[in-house]
């Protein structure tokens, strides 16, 4: 028997693409789950139409799921694929253009027919007329051996077909040694109703892995050990942005000892945490999908009201439509989160693509000074500690909290540690119980806005509760009475007093990785101290491709500090004086350059913006080169 050479990698990128209906999310999603369950970091990136059907073998109607996985610790899914799995000449036309040369392409011949590939423009086969020379493509005829190998199965050459995605799957798990008991076991589980249809979907699975075992085109395999040395101690498993937000949503609810409240309308990126909590009955979450965003939000200010944990969840247009009541929530001083994830716009825009450009309307987007609290993850995985540092501060403070994702870590993937209990904080809250106030002739009452001097925070009081019946609407409040209130005085009192409750949020210290220079600050006074000249600073889903690429200016002898921002209202306490350390400040965002416009103002400070407002996520690379260029600057 011939064995077949297994090279042995630190790192792959793979990228399944062919049309929105081809499977390819699932393809790679199965891919992913068995990637994490072997141990490697890995790092993902789904893109795809925003139709719910595209148009089949189009351009536009490509649909694709990148992967990143690695024997080490990686940061972003990765600049550029090893792998192109094309089941279409669409899939291969709007990807090829990322390869590097020597690039691995698997070809899916049966799809590339003179009529499919002049619907793309292509003149000739580019199998046949040497514009591939550059790569190493396996032609592989996906339709032909899948309805083969289904051949004893009772289904529809067209049915048959559709299981051309599991053959392909089985090919690169056999490709990369990727385990294949999770995907036979998923695959009986979701065809549960239809065991023929699961069956035949196993069958195509194993045709591909032996597929890849038998043929002389595949003459290698490739092996990426675990990333034993990237992770600390503890259970791991394979989360996604919205998936990890979720769960920390229902932590917190539970460390609040509170009961959980959603309520939500269906929106592109932000439905999949709707359809999460809904599963969810036995941990006292309850969800409500409205007839509208501002039902959604109406409906949870109301549980806010009423004691709960209350939620909103939206994206950018759904964001403008509960502004009023976001603002009747700052007024109304109550506890409740906005979770944002930021699509493409403005309006309808790019539903399924990323952004960061709701950051000022997160600041800003209300009447009157109506100051929100504004908390960003930086990773999928990292989506679960800020939804309960959201709920901190909103159940403290008794504040609405914008808590702003975005489709790239929503839909994102990466191995999180499971957290144990003991490590989660304790945000349980104490309610009003009875009269808080005595007036001068001896009465004891109970006062709706009388503050802790703490936290400027005013009482939480449940609805029903004797002797706290009080005065609630969107009118201005009278200090302490909360009684209706036109007097300029008092309305001047009471927008100084919630700016400055927000203004006094306890947020953590900002932490600067920056290996030339102490933690201390610079005393000189003018940023000339050793150490570092440029500071890279990011917020919210830049973090990966940012870390990345300072890694890599550093690997080539650069010196250069970075900081990201979780906390963008209030601004940690120290950040004015970590700005001041470095001579250059370089801001890359998603979006025109909103945190810089911020920056500017709030530091004084010429804070330089490197933006990209294409849809995607940053790559590693193009950020090194513009970190390189601010550091050769003088």
């Amino acid at each position: 028997m011939n064995v077949k050479e297994v090279r042995r990698l630190d790192r792959v990128i793979i990228r399944f693409a062919g049309d929105s209906g081809d499977g390819m999310q699932l393809t790679g999603d199965r891919f992913t789950s068995e990637t994490a369950s072997f141990g490697n970091d890995l790092s993902t990136l789904p893109n795809f139409p925003a139709e719910i059907r595209a148009p089949a073998g189009t351009l536009p109607g490509v649909s694709s799921f990148q992967l990143h996985f690695a024997d080490h610790d990686i940061l972003t899914p990765g600049d550029a694929p090893n792998v192109l799995v094309a089941m279409n000449p669409a899939a291969l036309k709007a990807n090829i253009g990322d390869l590097p040369r020597g690039a691995e392409i698997i070809v899916n011949t049966d799809e590339f027919t003179p009529r499919a590939m002049q619907k793309v423009g292509y003149a000739t086969s580019p199998l046949e007329d040497g514009s591939l020379d550059a790569y190493h493509v396996h032609p592989v005829p996906l339709n032909t051996l899948t309805v083969e190998a289904l051949k004893d199965f009772a289904l529809s050459r067209k049915d048959a077909g559709r299981s051309k995605n599991m053959f392909a799957l089985g090919l690169l798990s056999w490709m990369y040694h990727r385990p294949t008991e999770g995907t036979e076991k998923f695959l009986r589980t979701k065809f549960a109703k239809k065991p023929d249809i699961a069956e035949a979907n196993v069958a195509a699975f194993r045709a591909g892995w032996n597929f890849g075992e038998t043929t002389e085109d595949f003459a290698v395999s490739y092996e990426v050990a675990p990333a034993a040395k990237a992770f600390p101690p503890g259970t791991y498993r394979n989360v996604s942005g919205n998936l990890a937000l979720s769960y920390g949503l229902i932590a917190a609810g539970r460390q609040a000892d509170l009961p959980l409240y959603l309520g939500s309308y269906p929106i592109t990126p932000a439905t999949d945490i709707l359809h999460e909590l809904s599963k969810h009955k036995n941990f006292g979450v309850r969800t409500f999908q409205a007839e509208d965003e501002i039902a959604a939000i109406g409906a949870a200010l109301g549980a806010a009201f009423g004691g709960s944990l209350a939620v909103t969840t939206t994206s950018g247009p759904g964001v403008a439509l509960k502004s009023e009541t976001i603002g009747l929530a700052v007024s109304l001083e109550l506890p409740l989160l906005i979770v944002a994830i930021q699509r493409g716009g403005p309006s309808t825009g790019l539903p399924t693509k990323t952004e960061q450009a709701d950051l000022l309307q997160a600041m800003y987007g209300r009447n009157g000074e109506a100051p929100v609290p504004v908390v960003a993850p930086r990773t999928p995985a990292d989506c679960f500690d800020a939804a309960i540092e959201a709920a901190r501060i909103a159940v403290t403070y008794r504040t609405p909290v914008f808590l702003l994702s975005d489709g790239y870590l929503a839909n994102g993937s990466e191995p999180w540690r499971i957290p144990e209990a003991d490590e989660l904080p304790d945000l349980r809250v104490r309610f009003a119980q009875g009269p808080n106030h005595t007036l001068d002739d001896g009465t004891e009452v109970f006062w709706p806005y009388k503050r802790d001097e703490q936290t400027l925070a005013r009482p939480w009081a449940i609805p029903g509760t004797p002797g706290l019946e009080h005065r609630i609407g969107g009118i201005e409040k009278q200090d302490g009475t909360g009684n209706i209130s036109y007097d300029p005085a008092n309305h001047d009192f009471m927008v100084r007093t919630r700016q400055a409750k927000i203004d006094g949020i306890r947020v953590p210290d900002l932490d600067v990785d920056d290996p030339t220079r102490s933690a201390r600050p610079d005393t000189s006074g003018d940023g000339s101290g050793d150490g570092a000249r440029l500071l890279v600073l990011g917020w919210g889903s830049t973090y990966g491709p940012i870390t990345a690429a300072v890694r890599r200016v550093r690997a080539a002898g650069g010196v250069v500090a970075q900081a990201h921002l979780r906390h963008l209202n209030p601004f940690p306490r120290n950040l004015g004086e970590v700005l001041a350390r470095y001579e250059r400040v370089l801001i890359p965002e998603m979006n025109l350059g909103q945190l810089a416009t911020l920056i500017r103002a709030e530091y004084l400070i010429d804070a330089e913006s490197f933006t990209q407002v294409n849809g995607m996520p940053f790559k590693a690379e193009q950020l090194a080169v513009r970190i390189q260029e601010a550091n050769d600057a003088r």
